[in-house]
Formats: C-alpha cells, sequence, structure tokens
C-alpha cells in the first residue's frame, strides 16, 4: 500500500539519479529501499521503474507517482516543522523564496521590522528557487514570493508592493551619459551585463530591445549587483537595474544613469502567496509590512 516513505523515495531517486545515492540520502540501506518499492509494486502488480543502462526510467506509474510526491512530500515536511514548532511554543514557519537579485536588497528592509511584530514566527529564506518561485509556491516548497514577474493563476494572488524604474548605468564619461533617455540603437556594439537568468526575463530586452529589432554585442551574466557596478565604473560595459540600487550602491562611482527610452521602464517587486493561505495572519502580517517598505 502507498505511504509518504514510497513517495520520499520516489522523490529522492529522481533527484540523486540511482537507488544508492537516493538511499544514502534517506538514511536506509540499499536494500531497504529496493525492498519498500518492491513490496509497492507487488501490491499493484506494477512497475515504478525499469533500468536504462546505468540509469533508472520512470515508467508512467512511476512518473504518476513523482508527480504526487514532488507536491505532497514538501507539504508533509512543512507540516511536520509547523507542529514541532507549535510544540515548543512557536506560532509556525514562514518560508519565503526569492525570484530575482534586487528584490533580496529590498526584502532585508521588510524582515527586519516583520521579525519584531512577529517574535514567534520563524522565518526561513529560500534563495535555492530564485527563478523557479511560482512552481515552489505551487509545490508548498515556500509559502511566500517575492518576484518581480507576477502571474495569473487561478490559485495564486500577487500584490505589487514597491514600484521602481529600470535604468541603465553607464560610466561618466562614456558618450551615452549626455542622452537624456536611451535608444535602442545606442546598445547595438555594447556589451550589457545582467542577472543570469532568460533573455525573455530581462524587461531590456522584451519591452525595449527586440521590439525594435535591436540586440547588444554582448550579454555578460554576473549575480552579484555591487560587481555589475563595478564593471560598469571600470569601463566594461554597461547594466540596467532598479533605480535605488545605482543610486545607492552606485553612489561612490564614477556612473550615470539612464532613462531607457522616452517613457522609462517602470517595475514593481510583487507579493506572490496560495490563495488558500490568505487567512493566514502572519503571511497577512509579512504583506501588510512589505506594502510599507520603501527601497
Amino acid at each position: 500500500m502507498l505511504d509518504r516513505n514510497h513517495l520520499q523515495i520516489i522523490r529522492d531517486v529522481h533527484r540523486t539519479g540511482s537507488v544508492t545515492a537516493a538511499a544514502e540520502r534517506i538514511g536506509l540501506s540499499q536494500s531497504a529501499v529496493s525492498h519498500a518499492i518492491s513490496k509497492l509494486e507487488d501490491f499493484h502488480q506494477l512497475k515504478v521503474w525499469r533500468k536504462k543502462g546505468r540509469s533508472l526510467e520512470f515508467t508512467q506509474a512511476g512518473a504518476y507517482l513523482l508527480s504526487l510526491a514532488e507536491r505532497m512530500v514538501p507539504e508533509l515536511e512543512h507540516a511536520e516543522q509547523v507542529l514541532a514548532d507549535m510544540a515548543r511554543g512557536r506560532r509556525g514557519a514562514m518560508r519565503l523564496g526569492m525570484e530575482c537579485h534586487p528584490c533580496e536588497k529590498w526584502l532585508m528592509r521588510a524582515t527586519g521590522p516583520y521579525l519584531i511584530d512577529w517574535p514567534d514566527v520563524d522565518l526561513e529564506i529560500r534563495t535555492e528557487f530564485r527563478f523557479d518561485g511560482v512552481a515552489a509556491l505551487l509545490g508548498h516548497e515556500i509559502d511566500v514570493l517575492i518576484t518581480p514577474d507576477p502571474v495569473h493563476l487561478p490559485d495564486l494572488q500577487f500584490e505589487p508592493v514597491f514600484d521602481y524604474e529600470i535604468r541603465l548605468a553607464v560610466h561618466a564619461e562614456d558618450p551615452l551619459a549626455e542622452k537624456v533617455h536611451l535608444a535602442p540603437s545606442d546598445l547595438l556594439d555594447r556589451d550589457i551585463i545582467t542577472v543570469p537568468v532568460e533573455t525573455e526575463r530581462l524587461d531590456i530586452y522584451t519591452r525595449f530591445l527586440v521590439p525594435a529589432g535591436c540586440r547588444p554585442r554582448r550579454r555578460v551574466e554576473i549575480e552579484n549587483v555591487e560587481l555589475m557596478l563595478q564593471l560598469v565604473a571600470a569601463g566594461r560595459g554597461l547594466t540596467v537595474l532598479p533605480d535605488w540600487i545605482i543610486r545607492e550602491a552606485g553612489a561612490d562611482l564614477p556612473i550615470r544613469s539612464l532613462r531607457i527610452g522616452a517613457e522609462g521602464l517602470r517595475k514593481a517587486i510583487n507579493v506572490g502567496m496560495r490563495k488558500a493561505d490568505l487567512e493566514t495572519d502572519y503571511l497577512i502580517g509579512f504583506l501588510d509590512r512589505a506594502r510599507g517598505t520603501s527601497a
């Protein structure tokens, strides 16, 4: 009969690629893991996976159980953590994921006051869900998602909490620094430094360059925003960041920021939650604190 242990095994075999590695991760022997799956297969008269060379290939039934495991195991783990917290006198835990690099700096301003407001709630910040936050929120691996790119899904609700403008940072002596605003053709022979995400998620491309049929000479991916601005200050390229980050992190650097297009590129940081959780007081408490936090 199917139970949580089977789902845990199936998920870990998928993530590690082998029964041996999954057994080590779970803390069981390889024979115990194999025996558990064999009993499940015998009970239901089907196979969960089959050998394909040195690897394992999930059957149709195995793929179904894997999708079930990816949804249910994180939720059960979280439920156990919440119950353990309650047993220790804690209110619960809020698991928060971020889907953008600049969000992290804004988030630090919101979390300090929130922890004071809710001393009996543990806060977990999970940066491993960066850039795949919607799936993590739907899969109950996080409870709150901070993102500049909200999506419209029936089970989720996103609320903008802070507006900003995306601007281009250039060296102070760059010829572009004299312009009132940027035109797409200004970037044709330039190197653009961006955060490491798909081009389809960069507004400088989707809302500015691609519609004009323009592309920069080269795109360089850097994760740290301070390093991005240092490279601009050294004349190693141009970068695109929220206006408030350029003002703060670039205050002592020889850089200027330009409006992108005549109207500029406006953006917002959004807080996303599952609609089913909108009555959880400490989650709503975070949303209220986020609304009052500026950059």
